[in-house]
């Protein structure tokens, strides 16, 4: 079947529109079902992103749930005592017809070659899509719905990376890594030394693809610096004195499984395992960005600043700037964070600026959640917030991100159950004393 859904006519529509009740009625049975939809899968494939968007929208306006299908099990359900075979029978029927028609098309993918990774992508396509109408954003619904069924934690493998790992999965790493680029391979080679390792979870029908993975430094002690963590001159460390393990990057690489969480049951699988494996690591913690610092940051007013700052710390930033008010001197590190790299500037703003990150770290959304998306992260997973740590990250990045600020989430597993109900239940951080020590010495 060929057809350009760029500019589609209206003949176009119709022959798509056949072709999916096919694949739907399975004439000749589901071997040819399969059959058509695999080439439903090469048409959409062969489109641009215009026909990809054409090709979704009539999927999820013309192959929804069928409302008269619902309707009857609804009738067969009220017209049947509750504990009669008939009524459960009317039950299977209503979750049957609840299940839309574009669903029951995308199921036959499952058993196709890289069918699993074919509907991931186009979960991906329709997270891209500028405008989402109430048909396209229920076929997202139901197709994530159907992918956190296949994707279930229980089904995926936790496997190590190493060098000695095929150079497809190499490349896909340095190609996913989202929170500290890789720069070349050297520095991938590096990622993977003897003193350190990578886990990535993986589904049985996406062998080759790892849908999250964990980057780990063994040390002793917690880190507080990404760029002496990932200096590849460094010599390695003796791993058979290690008792740290730094998460310092946690990356998910398909877009198309977006709001399925793996990050939560990867670092808990990389636990154990490190704890069986390398017994004398007795410390689990990340070595973490603060991305929503800045920007909290450039939002302060010098009322607020004095509400959260001591005098002699607003002073401190504004006799470092030159500027006659806190606020003012704020701006100045925002839009010229290098200067922070200066020994002198820093050794005069840092403990103010440590001291708002602590604050930072107790401002709250409107659903009562923490503001920075790490941190709700880690903190739901039941970690603490172990350490703030003064230029952990020197990058431009780094710097334009957080002033170069970075923490450490401490993972104790003896406290996790504890620190995930106390936050879930009462909205509490918990802390540790040098975290504790930083907002005693502010407001």
């Amino acid at each position: 079947m060929n057809l350009d859904l760029q500019k589609p006519t209206k003949s176009d529509i119709t022959a798509l529109k056949k072709h999916l009740t096919a694949c739907l009625e399975a004439p000749g049975g589901e071997v040819s079902a399969r059959a058509r939809a695999a080439d439903l899968g090469r048409l959409y494939l062969h489109q641009t992103a215009k026909g990809r968007e054409e090709f979704l929208k009539v999927l999820a306006r013309d192959f929804g749930v069928r409302r008269e299908a619902v309707q009857s099990a609804l009738g067969k359900l009220e017209d049947n005592p509750e504990d009669s075979q008939a009524h459960y029978l009317a039950e299977r029927e209503l979750k049957a017809a609840l299940t839309p028609d574009s669903i029951r098309i995308l199921r036959l993918f499952n058993s196709l070659p890289n069918g699993v990774k074919f509907l991931v992508d186009m979960r991906a396509d329709i997270l891209a899509l500028e405008e989402r109408d109430p048909a396209t954003e229920a076929l997202n619904a139901h197709l994530k719905d159907l992918l956190s069924s296949w994707f279930d934690p229980g089904f995926l493998d936790l496997e190590r990376i190493t060098w000695k790992s095929s150079a497809a999965l190499l490349e896909k790493l340095i190609a996913y890594e989202a929170v500290h680029e890789i720069r070349s391979w050297d520095d991938l080679r590096n990622r993977l030394d003897s003193d350190r390792r990578c886990y990535a979870l993986f589904h049985p029908r996406m062998p080759e693809e790892p849908l999250a993975f964990v980057e780990v430094a063994l040390g002793d002690g917690l880190a507080g610096s990404i760029q002496h963590l990932l200096d590849e001159a460094a010599p390695a460390f003796d791993t058979s004195r290690a008792d740290t393990a730094i998460f310092y990057s946690i990356s998910n690489t398909q877009k198309g499984l977006q709001g399925i969480a793996f990050g939560e049951y990867l670092i808990k699988l990389v636990v154990q395992r490190l704890q069986t494996e390398m017994p004398q690591v007795r410390r689990y913690a990340t070595l973490s960005p603060v991305p929503g610092l800045s920007g909290w940051l450039k939002s302060l007013s010098d009322e607020r600043i004095g509400a959260l700052l001591p005098t002699d710390q607003r002073k401190a930033l504004c006799e470092a700037t030159g500027k006659g008010k806190s606020a003012e001197a704020l701006q100045v590190f925002l839009a010229h964070p290098e200067t922070l790299l200066q020994d002198d500037v820093a050794e005069a703003v840092k403990e103010p600026l440590l001291g708002l990150t602590a604050r930072y770290f107790h401002e709250k959304r409107q659903d009562g959640q923490p503001l920075d998306p790490v941190a709700r992260f880690h903190l739901r997973n039941g970690a603490r917030l172990e350490r703030i740590n003064w230029l952990g990250d020197s990058s431009t990045r780094g710097l334009r991100q957080s002033l170069g600020i970075m923490v450490n989430y401490g993972y104790r597993p003896d406290e996790l159950e504890k620190n995930h109900e106390v936050y879930v239940n009462e909205g509490r951080i918990v802390l540790a004393s040098e975290v504790k020590s930083l907002l005693k010495k502010t407001k």
